[in-house]
C-alpha cells in the first residue's frame, strides 16, 4: 500500500517556476514507477511525466518537454516536478501517481492533487 501527498502548488505568473513535491508512505516506494498527471477544468486527466524506480529513465509529454523535470529521492520517499517557464495552459490540478513496475499498465495509487494556476 502506498499513500501519496502532493504539495507545492500555487498561483504564479507566466514565465515563473514552481516545484511540486510528492511524499509517499510505504516500504516499497523505491521500487515503484512514479508519475505526474494533470487535469485542467473541463478536460480529461493527462500524463505529464514519469520516472523509473532508480531514476535512470524519465518520460515527458511533448507539451512539457524541455520545461519540466521529474526527479526522485528514494531515501526521502519523495518525487518532484520542477516546472519552469510556466504557461497559462499549464493551469491544472497536478496529481502524483504510483505503480509497482513498468509492466503495470495503470497507476493504482493516486494523491489528492495540488492546484497550479498560471496567470498571463
Amino acid at each position: 500500500q502506498v499513500q501519496l501527498v502532493e504539495s507545492g502548488g500555487g498561483l504564479v505568473q507566466a514565465g515563473d517556476s514552481l516545484r511540486l513535491s510528492c511524499a509517499a508512505s510505504g516500504r516499497s516506494f523505491s521500487s515503484y514507477v512514479m508519475a505526474w498527471f494533470r487535469q485542467a477544468p473541463g478536460k480529461e486527466r493527462e500524463f505529464v511525466s514519469n520516472i523509473t524506480w532508480n531514476g535512470e529513465n524519465t518520460y515527458y509529454a511533448d507539451s512539457v518537454k524541455d520545461r519540466f523535470t521529474i526527479s526522485r529521492n528514494n531515501a526521502k520517499n519523495s518525487v518532484y516536478l520542477q516546472m519552469n517557464s510556466l504557461r497559462p495552459e499549464d493551469t491544472a490540478v497536478y496529481y502524483c501517481a504510483a505503480k509497482p513496475s513498468s509492466t503495470f499498465k495503470d497507476y493504482g495509487y493516486w494523491g489528492q492533487g495540488t492546484q497550479v494556476t498560471v496567470s498571463s
